[in-house]
């Protein structure tokens, strides 16, 4: 449903154009400083603004609702609220009969009988990353010294971004991207075999960002085409370090000690400027769609913060279940 996690747990809330998005955080410790200003870093990473994303403005000022008390954590629930006010629902009435290709118009539209928020794709949106973000500065802080930073690598398969950019501007059209994030510190022996595999649980966070269609850990697909010799990473050392990281820093879906190193695919932005086609619902014909609104670009100029706060939030999750996060903090 809209929860993820078991003992560091989030439920998400909110819809694109309705009044505000958030989170709620369970199970956080008592004892970590917390306050509006520990967000901005990170919330101005994701933020709108630079040339290919949308011109959709909103100040992204957190409201800490609960759970924090003379600037501390309680180990109470953290409820983190962002209100919406640069909003236009009318852009999206004619996407009733018309859904966009490539959207969630279709498909929420069936599986909740006409009844769902469809206003910027009302709680499948983007615009919910916000609060992944923002759950992700708390997990940053749960789980130092270990760090998780990601980057963009590629944008439109060209490692220029600035170029594809500016070329898929200059076209009217959207490109997609490759990220990768890296986990450093981390300990040896989170996770477990099979179902709860760091894998697992990483990928099952980060496919509940929108847009990403693909991830892979270190080596990758490329390790189809790598002998066992080559790909094997030789430990060379009591502590489990190794030669090479093929393996991305999980072996049996269990950290082995070295950085834990995986990359996303991130797909074109679904609205484009280009003409496109699409059914009319009711009339069942097809018709030409040119959406209006605003969008990004690409997207995955956003993504790298949201792939760390998303990496952070399962890191933070498999730590408190191993009883390696510090209750009270001094």
């Amino acid at each position: 449903m809209n929860s993820f996690g078991n003992l560091f747990k989030l439920s998400i809330f909110g819809e694109s154009h309705g009044l505000s998005v958030g989170i709620t955080v369970d199970g956080c410790p008592a004892g970590f400083a917390l306050s509006e200003k520990d967000f901005r870093n990170d919330l101005a990473r994701r933020k709108s603004g630079a040339r290919g994303t949308t011109p959709r403005k909103e100040t992204d000022t957190p409201r800490l609702i609960s759970g924090i008390f003379n600037g501390f954590t309680t180990g109470a629930p953290i409820t983190i609220l962002f209100e919406n006010s640069d909003v236009r629902p009318a852009d999206y009435a004619s996407f009733r009969e018309t859904p966009r290709p490539g959207h969630a118009d279709f498909v929420a539209m069936k599986k909740f009988g006409g009844f769902e928020d469809y206003r910027g794709g009302g709680h499948f949106s983007g615009r919910l990353t916000l609060a992944l973000v923002a759950a992700g500065v708390l997990a940053k802080k749960v789980i130092d010294p270990i760090t998780c930073k990601a980057r963009l690598i590629e944008a439109g398969g060209k490692s220029d971004i600035q170029k594809a950019i500016e070329e898929a501007v200059a076209e009217n059209d959207s490109i997609g991207g490759l990220a990768e994030c890296r986990i450093t510190r981390v300990p040896v022996g989170l996770g477990e075999p099979f179902f709860n595999s760091v894998e697992s649980l990483v990928s099952h966070m980060i496919f509940s960002i929108p847009a990403i269609k693909g991830i892979e850990f270190g080596s990758g697909f490329r390790s189809a085409a790598m002998k066992g010799s080559e790909h094997n990473d030789e430990i060379i050392n009591a502590d489990g370090t190794t030669r090479s990281n093929n393996e991305g820093g999980i072996n049996g879906g269990i950290s082995n000690g070295n950085e834990i190193i995986f990359r996303v695919a991130v797909k074109p932005t679904s609205s484009t400027g280009k003409s496109q086609k699409t059914v009319n619902i009711t009339t069942g014909q097809m018709t030409d769609l040119r959406i209006q609104g605003r969008h990004d670009t690409c997207i995955a100029l956003r993504v790298p913060v949201i792939l760390e706060a998303a990496a952070a939030v399962v890191i933070a999750d498999l730590l408190l279940a191993e009883q390696k996060v510090k209750r009270i903090i001094t």
